[in-house]
This record gives C-alpha cells, structure tokens and sequence, in this order.
C-alpha cells in the first residue's frame, strides 16, 4: 500500500501563451491545461491549471515560468520513468444556454519524466 510520504508530489513549470480572442463570443470561458499519461492500460488526465475569463476582459494569456496551480501526487509512481507524458491546451465556451462544448489546442506537448524524484526543489 502507498502512503502520502511514498507518492511524489509532481511540479511542473511551464510557459502559456494564447490569443483566445476569437473564441470568446459567448459569456465565459474556462481554460484548462492538462497532462495524459498512459499507466498501464487507462490514460490519466488531471487539469494542472484553469482561468476563467469573462467577456470584456483581456484575452490575451501570456505567461513565462509559470508553475502549477493544483499540486498532483504520483500514487503508485506511475510517472516516475514515464516517457509519454502530454500537456494539452484545452478550453470550454460557456454559453447563456445550450451545449457545453471542449475544445482542445492545436498541438501539444510531450516529454518524460525523470526516473528518479528529487526531494528538493530545482
């Protein structure tokens, strides 16, 4: 069994930068970047960060070394050694009334996770 001090605490530090100008035609929009790993035979998917924008407000995201807004543990250390790890831009319209729909990004990015964790922070 794992426990808290067994899991690894995963944080990432990434660069965001979107022109959601056009998209922002309804009342608001929620942002998402979320990563998917593929452990074992299911795909993981957890939301590292969110923003909701109004409409009126500047939609212009333009972020540089930005770090993860919710924490995510490793249980089970399922990433750890993980070479297919994917962050996808994603986003939902919310209209007055009607569907909800989700929108992914162009593109994505992907890398590996190290085989190893730190306990310190880099």
């Amino acid at each position: 069994m794992h426990t808290a001090f067994m899991r690894g605490n995963a944080i990432l530090a990434y660069t965001l930068s979107v022109s959601a100008c056009l998209t922002f035609c309804c009342f608001l929009s929620t942002v998402f970047i979320d990563y998917r790993a593929n452990a074992t035979l299911n795909t993981v998917k957890v939301v590292l960060w969110d923003k909701i924008v109004l409409r009126g407000d500047n939609a212009v995201l333009d972020f540089k070394n930005m770090n993860t807004k919710y924490y995510f543990w490793d249980d089970g250390n399922g990433l750890r050694g993980n070479k297919n790890v994917t962050l996808i831009l994603s986003w939902n319209i919310i209209p007055n009334a009607g569907l909800l729909p989700s929108v992914n990004a162009f593109g994505s990015h992907t890398f590996a996770f190290p085989s190893e964790y730190t306990s310190l922070r880099v």
